[in-house]
């Protein structure tokens, strides 16, 4: 398989063209009709924007994010023309941001779960790429990694946080008359 990047040269034209020989759009001698049909134009493979190009990803280490704020590092093992992946291996990275703890707190914290056979719908991949394996083993920047029992109670405390204050923030716009994105919509 070749490894193409998008900054590769096209490939070359399939017949050369010599000194003697009928350039593109000229007809070529002797044939009815002005010679050999147009050949229809190819993109490189690497300008393919679908599913074909996870190709070149199966079988190495790939982080992912979701759209829930999840992120994934896994072995990718199988794709389909919706993108839904396969991930081996499957490791859940939960990440504290720094001053969660205490205000004193000047690193995160993160820890991995094992999730093992994942598979992933295709519509909820947010990012991926590739992890450079000479640097999987180091802790992320600015990160410790923690007891994760720890690091969940501190995640959920810090999600709840959050969701107050959104809660507080859509309560205060519909004062002044802005809507929620669920606010108004009927329930059947």
């Amino acid at each position: 398989m070749e490894h193409l990047s998008i900054n590769d040269q096209p490939p070359p034209p399939p017949f050369p063209q010599g000194p003697g020989q009928p350039g593109p759009g000229m007809p070529a001698p002797g044939l009815l009709g002005g010679g050999r049909p147009p050949q229809p134009q190819q993109l490189p493979a690497q300008m393919f924007t679908t599913a074909a190009q996870l190709l070149d990803l199966t079988d190495k280490k790939l982080m992912v994010a979701l759209r829930d704020g999840r992120k994934l590092t896994g072995i990718l093992r199988s794709w389909d023309q919706f993108a839904n992946l396969v991930l081996q291996q499957t490791k859940e990275r939960i990440f504290v941001p720094p001053g969660t703890q205490s205000p004193a707190q000047t690193r995160g914290l993160y820890a991995d779960v094992d999730r093992g056979l994942f598979v992933v719908r295709g519509e909820n991949v947010l990012l991926m790429g590739e992890i450079d394996l000479d640097r999987d083993d180091d802790p992320p920047p600015g990160y410790d990694l923690a007891d994760l029992e720890l690091v969940q109670t501190l995640a959920k405390q810090k999600k709840a946080e959050e969701k107050a204050k959104e809660k507080r923030k859509v309560k205060k716009l519909s004062t002044i008359g802005f809507e929620g994105e669920n606010v108004g919509e009927a329930l059947l």
